[in-house]
């Protein structure tokens, strides 16, 4: 399954929000040094319920809109 992630890094609490088959994923850490992408990993496999290796960010690594991919 392959979706897009809008992130809002430096957020002031962490919160996902899925919105239709699209996901809009706020973040407490900077986007500095791929912390914030290692956070979205984090969350993204919390919410889902799913094992972390199961979240690969596709592209998008160096921007707010990503691409994500969900292996089962």
């Amino acid at each position: 399954m392959i979706f897009n992630v809008r992130v809002n890094p430096r957020a002031s609490r962490n919160r996902v929000e899925r919105q239709g088959n699209n996901f809009k994923v706020y973040l407490t850490k900077p986007a500095a040094e791929g912390a914030a992408n290692k956070q979205l990993v984090d969350l993204l496999s919390a919410y889902l319920k799913i094992k972390k290796y199961q979240v690969r960010i596709k592209s998008g690594e160096k921007s707010r809109d990503k691409l994500v991919e969900i292996d089962d």
